[in-house]
């Protein structure tokens, strides 16, 4: 009798954490390995296969052939039929039992994976197969990651709870897990699987991960560059090396799809300083020894730096003359060549032709490099192609908004000629209705003729309604709470409506909105507003004193039309009703003890005691506006130009015409640096005397600069101002007046005229400081608010300043009584005079100050950041010209929050 047993016991837990441990590469000795034996006569050859190594090959040294398979049964099933494991292997009842065959049917059994251990005997023809399952995975358990979500790895483990335990799939999956982890810069981190056994043959996965730190990049060495510095060629890559300030650029972990991409981005380089022979060599990324960091080498071949040649413009359309676009290029003969201007010759030429209809139009440059003279000879190739007009304008995608908001945004009507400039101002002004997605592009799609061309608006909505509650701190009015409610595009027609609150230190407002775009469906916007504000007006030198409260009651309504895609004119009508009033127990008196109780100007000053009282204001406004920025929020190029008229005088209280001026510019210059100019100023011209000494322009109605418009200025810290200055006793009865600040009383009283001009750079930082939302500049900022009336100014007599009996609301004199309260009584109960409750006003001296239209100077430095508390500004300025009376401020910041 000859029998082939292959055999092999259960494992123990530990067996198969070995096991498992073999597919990461630990090697393990003592484990083992398949291995077959002969034997004859009763005993039994043995041929023994584990699935630690299921492709290791039988080593059957000899067998009895010649026997003939009577039957085949299967033993140790579980969940599988044994008729399917019959169909794994290639024995059949009648077929010849042989080595080879019973080889076979062991490796074709360790291919399914689907058995931790199985054996083959033959009992003279009788073969039994015995199969132990794999167990099936009850679930999965990630161990260790603290850096990265299991969220995240999860759904790349492809084997999951229910389905059977293959070391060939943990294999896969520990190197899917490692894979992420070198996506995070940590190739250092290992996985390790292991098992828990449970009953019914099921087991726990456990990944054991160990993530090590991120790696970085420790240096960057560049070999071969003698035109430009290391430092130069490492300011283009987006790696960076790991270093003090490598926060603020981010980027310094490896990555090798950064790698290949920073050898494009030196051969952009290169190309735009004119070698065009640049190549890199080699880029190879290295270990450090600790295996904690990497060091980067690039070795490049700079070539020969090559000239513009002949640089020409040919033309197969007959709308354009190749010779008159030669002479407008701006790339001249003798140039450096630069691959980056080609690019934009190209784009340029070729929105050229778009704006004449030509919708594909083929611009090609073609090259003809003359090695003698190191000269590049470009010729820009317009190929022919045909005049395509609109066939049609289709809109998708709309669920709220109703299409006719969309298409009246369109430039281009059916039936119009191509004009690629007019796409383009379609897809800016739908994108600035920001009722759609980011990234919004009106697409052009081919028709089966070649001069027609379909414009689709494929555009998916976002939400548009807004509601927001914030809770902030300011260095103006230290904290403030706001609420508003608004809705963008209100029942889907374009239309805005909205509510909103602000209550603060200093002032409180509720202000309603209403806006129609399309006023009947025509190009006409209609507008109104209806709003009450309370503000207060502090000393600024003690804003714990409030000087005066004006409460603003009223409304606006606006009618705007375009004049242009760009301009457009705005008119308006302002009804306000407002309220000035002081605390009257602090500012009024009755000196003359006829029971009337007015603004005592040796309290309040003469200029607040002038501003008192309910006064109605009708202004009619016509403002004129340019606006080509391409961004409403983050403008980078374009301009503004806002110019406004506004009088008061039709009925109302007040008379005056006030004109107001605004602009701006922005430009990217240096790359990424962006550069800004603005410019505002106002003017406002009373037109009713109000007596020598007064000024025509009432207090509330002038115009008033600091911060935050003048940075390095206190809140209406600039202009005209009147200082009350304490007297006091010197120690020889000789007056002295206290100049110090701190100690003055100071009151802004605005002024009739302004201007405000700023200059300012925005700093680029690198990728992790844009992530953070940090925008640095350094500005310069210079302005004057000037020519108000010299008030009238008020001074009390040294030594004794003035006292006076202090009188009840209605008039009657106050006096003392024995409990020191105040009684209108004149005796106390035996008949005995009482004292008159009096005041005493310290002398004092006012002076005024800062009536000039020179100009204020202030430079520094300044940072947004759109923090987690919601968006922060600070600014450090430094005042370098100002006039006397001005009150300057060295920080300021402002920092707002959602919740």
């Amino acid at each position: 009798m000859m029998a082939i047993e292959t055999g092999a016991t259960r494992r123990s837990p530990n067996i198969r954490n070995y096991a498992l441990a073999l597919l990461v590469g630990t090697t393990l000795a003592g484990l083992p390995q398949a291995a077959f034996a002969q034997e004859t006569g009763e005993d039994a050859a043995q041929t023994t296969a584990t699935e630690s190594d299921p492709a290791a090959e039988p080593q059957a040294t000899s067998a009895r052939q010649g026997d003939t398979i009577r039957t085949i049964s299967v033993r140790g099933v579980q969940r599988l039929e044994p008729q399917t494991i019959l169909s794994y292997v290639r024995l059949r009842p009648g077929d010849e039992y042989t080595t080879a065959a019973a080889d076979q049917a062991l490796k074709d059994l360790a291919a399914t994976e689907l058995f931790e251990s199985f054996t083959i005997r033959n009992d003279n023809g009788a073969v039994l197969i015995d199969v132990v399952e794999n167990p099936v995975i009850n679930r999965i358990i990630l161990e260790g990651n603290d850096r990265l979500d299991s969220d995240k790895i999860l759904p790349e483990i492809k084997l999951s709870p229910r389905q059977i335990f293959t070391r060939s799939k943990v294999r896969a999956d520990v190197a899917r897990i490692i894979e992420l982890y070198k996506r995070q810069g940590r190739f250092a981190a290992t996985v390790e699987p292991k098992t828990v056994e449970l009953s019914q043959n099921r087991v726990d996965l456990v990944f054991e991960i160990s993530e090590g730190p991120k790696s970085r990049v420790q240096q960057i060495n560049i070999i071969g560059n003698d035109a430009f510095s290391d430092g130069k060629l490492k300011g283009e890559m987006v790696t960076k090396e790991t270093g003090l300030f490598s926060f603020l650029s981010g980027n310094t972990s490896y990555d090798p799809d950064k790698l290949a991409f920073d050898q494009q981005k030196l051969r952009e380089f290169y190309l735009t300083q004119g070698y065009v022979d640049f190549r890199v060599v080699s880029a190879v990324a290295e270990l450090t020894p600790d295996r904690r960091d990497f060091i980067i080498t690039y070795v490049v071949e700079e070539g020969e730096r090559y000239k513009f040649g002949d640089v020409e413009v040919t033309s197969e359309i007959r709308d354009f003359d190749g010779d008159a676009l030669t002479n407008n290029l701006t790339i001249q003969e003798g140039d450096w060549y630069d691959a980056k201007r080609i690019e934009d010759t190209v784009e340029q030429l070729s929105e050229l032709a778009g704006r004449f209809g030509y919708a594909f139009a083929d611009v090609r440059p073609q090259f003809r490099r003359n090695a003698d003279d190191l000269t590049m000879d470009v010729t820009m190739v317009i190929n022919e192609a045909p005049r395509v007009y609109i066939e049609r304008v289709d809109v998708n995608g709309n669920t709220l908004t109703q299409d006719k908001v969309i298409r009246r945004e369109f430039r281009s009507a059916e039936g119009d000629a191509f004009n690629s400039l007019a796409v383009n101002r379609t897809t800016a002004r739908i994108n600035s209705l920001g009722y759609f997605q980011e990234g919004f592009e009106v697409e052009q799609r081919e028709t089966a003729s070649p001069d027609r061309i379909i414009l689709e608006a494929n555009v998916e909505e976002q939400p548009t309604g807004e509601l927001q509650l914030s809770a902030g701190f300011s260095s103006i009015e230290s904290f403030l709470f706001s609420g508003s409610i608004r809705q963008r595009n209100f029942r889907g027609r374009g239309q805005t409506i909205g509510a909103s609150a602000q209550i603060s230190r200093f002032s409180n407002s509720v202000n309603l909105s209403f806006t129609e775009p399309y006023v009947f469906d025509r190009n006409i916007s209609l507008g109104a507003d209806i709003y009450r504000r309370d503000v207060n007006s502090f000393n600024l030198q003690n804003r714990d004193q409030t000087r005066y409260q004006q409460v603003t009651t009223g409304g606006s309504v606006r009618l705007g039309v375009p004049l242009t895609e760009y301009a457009s004119l705005v008119g308006s009508y302002t009804l306000n009703y407002d309220q000035v009033t002081v605390d009257e127990n602090e500012f009024f008196n009755d000196f003359d003890g006829d029971g009337i109780r007015e603004c005592e100007p040796l309290l309040a000053s003469r200029f607040i005691c002038d501003t008192l009282g309910n006064r109605t204001s009708s202004i009619l406004g016509l403002n004129f506006t340019y606006n080509s920025l391409n961004s409403f929020y983050r403008p980078t190029r374009g301009e503004r130009l806002t110019l406004g008229l506004d009088y008061a005088g039709l009925g109302g209280d007040v008379n005056y015409v006030r004109v107001r001026g605004q602009g701006a510019k922005y430009w990217p210059i240096f790359g990424d640096f962006i550069f800004s100019l603005q410019a505002e100023g106002g003017y406002i011209k009373g037109l009713k005397d109000r007596g020598p000494g007064r000024d025509d322009v009432l207090l509330t109605d002038r115009f008033f600069l600091g911060e935050p418009q003048f940075r390095g200025f206190d809140i209406r810290g600039v202009g005209p101002r009147v200082l009350r200055q304490p007297i006091i006793d010197d120690g020889d009865g000789n007056p002295l007046v206290v100049t110090d600040r701190d100690r003055n009383s100071d009151d802004a009283i605005g002024g009739n005229a302004y201007y405000l001009g700023r200059a300012e750079l925005e700093i680029p930082l690198g990728t992790g400081a844009r992530e953070l939302g940090l925008r640095p500049s350094i500005f310069l900022d210079v302005g004057a608010l000037f020519n108000v009336e010299t008030p009238q100014l008020q001074n009390s007599p040294f030594p004794d300043g003035i006292s006076f009996q202090l009188r009840d609301a209605n008039g009657n004199p106050l006096f003392i009584d024995g409990s020191g309260l105040a009684t209108t009584d004149t005796t106390d109960d035996d008949g005995n005079p009482l004292s008159p409750l009096e005041r005493t006003i310290q002398p004092f001296q006012e002076i005024f100050l800062g009536n000039s239209a020179a100009p204020r100077i202030s430079v520094g430095i300044g940072v947004n950041w759109n923090s987690p508390f919601g968006p922060f500004r600070i600014d450090l300025a430094h005042v370098i010209r100002k006039e006397p009376g001005d009150d300057t401020k060295t920080l300021s910041f402002n920092v707002g929050t959602q919740f």
